[in-house]
């Protein structure tokens, strides 16, 4: 089963005051250093990590609860919540998912939960589905207690008390019994963030990989050579890797050897034909652009790409042909970007007519020019 995201909301988190807005097949948020837009991104990761079971691991790396919390002033008797919600949306059902994550409450010196003194604590989790304007709550968490909706259309309590770093949509596994749970969770830890690849002498993306058909890149891109050999050698269609490497690279071709034990790359370049450069010695300019080409051209994309600042170490040439890349995936998965190019921006809204998101800083919160309250743009109109 497959889910596009219909919108979301964020609450708590960073310079995320308060934003709800609705997604389309393709958005694309710019705007200076600064403003936010990693804040965004970094939303829809926890969110993922909530399903992979390592929502409360990530935050403790950004430092904890108190560091990743919205830092100006909020409603007297609101509590100090991050608070994360997503709608998704599929041929026949919605979902919505939402968790909430707050400090361990203390009194008198005791801690009051299952969880560690200043660990992130899981405060509040559902998961809802609607279907021809009905909807039920599936899971329902609040604190360590937890209810799920069976089959039989009876609600009943899952027996284990949760800890305070545990979620709820990664420690149920009962896909029979809980089918729309697992369809969830399924749909996004399928999700793909491509982030800073690295280009380095020693990164994953330099390196062969195990001969292993691959239709789908990593997020960290260790196994590019395996989805361009799977593309080459097993789906023998490679018409748009060709004609994307055509239009940056004039004259230059892909060379895929057909795999043993490891798989590889390389590139042949007109101005040294018989010379085929290998990943480890082509520039990281172009090392990244074919990681993107690999991320976007792959022979099965996720249900759902995420893009920051793909135009890292790019030369100003290659934008065009990546926005070509960009908006020719989007045809076939849902994609969001973020980026500090309004080159790269225009080059999208010229091929594809979608305009980007302009994100702002007001009065220390993060915005979109043109947003409603409602979730939806002026512009929309």
């Amino acid at each position: 089963m497959s889910f596009s995201v219909r919108d979301i909301w964020f609450k708590g988190y960073r310079s995320l005051r308060s934003i709800h807005f609705e997604m389309g097949e393709l958005t694309i948020f710019v705007g200076a250093n600064g403003t936010g837009k990693t804040n965004l991104y970094r939303g829809l990761q926890l969110i993922q990590a909530a399903a992979r079971g390592s929502f409360a691991h990530e935050l403790a790396r950004e430092g904890g609860l108190a560091a990743a919390l919205w830092a100006g002033t909020r409603p007297k008797n609101e509590p100090a919540r991050i608070h994360l919600d997503v709608g998704l949306v599929g041929e026949a059902a919605a979902y919505r998912y939402r968790i909430e994550a707050g400090l361990v409450q203390q009194a008198g010196g005791a801690i009051f939960g299952n969880g560690f003194l200043g660990e992130p604590q899981v405060k509040l989790e559902t998961l809802k589905f609607s279907h021809r304007g009905r909807e039920q709550t599936v899971l329902e968490r609040k604190g360590p207690s937890l209810t799920i909706l069976g089959q039989d259309g009876k609600r009943r309590s899952f027996g284990v008390p949760l800890l305070a770093s545990e979620t709820a949509l990664a420690t149920l596994h009962d896909a029979d019994r809980l089918a729309d749970i697992a369809a969830v969770r399924r749909a996004l830890i399928e999700w793909r963030f491509y982030h800073g690849l690295r280009t380095d002498r020693d990164s994953p993306v330099r390196q062969p990989c195990h001969a292993v058909a691959t239709p789908t890149l990593a997020s960290d891109g260790h196994d590019l050579a395996a989805v361009f050999a799977t593309l080459v050698h097993i789906r023998t269609d490679t018409a748009a890797l060709e004609e994307s490497i055509e239009e940056a690279f004039p004259g230059a071709r892909l060379v895929v050897p057909m795999p043993d034990r490891t798989a590889s790359f390389g590139m042949v370049f007109p101005d040294n034909a018989r010379r085929i450069y290998e990943a480890g010695e082509l520039s990281d300019g172009t090392l990244r652009y074919l990681a993107m080409a690999g991320a976007l051209l792959s022979a099965r994309l996720p249900p759902f790409i995420a893009l920051n600042e793909p135009e890292a170490s790019l030369h100003p040439d290659l934008l065009v042909p990546l926005a070509g890349m960009i908006v020719r995936a989007s045809q076939r998965t849902q994609i969001w970007l973020v980026t500090h190019s309004q080159t790269l921006a225009d080059a999208i809204r010229d091929l594809s007519g979608v305009g980007p998101h302009r994100v702002v800083k007001r009065d220390g919160e993060t915005w979109l020019e043109g947003l409603r309250l409602s979730g939806d743009f002026a512009d929309e109109d």
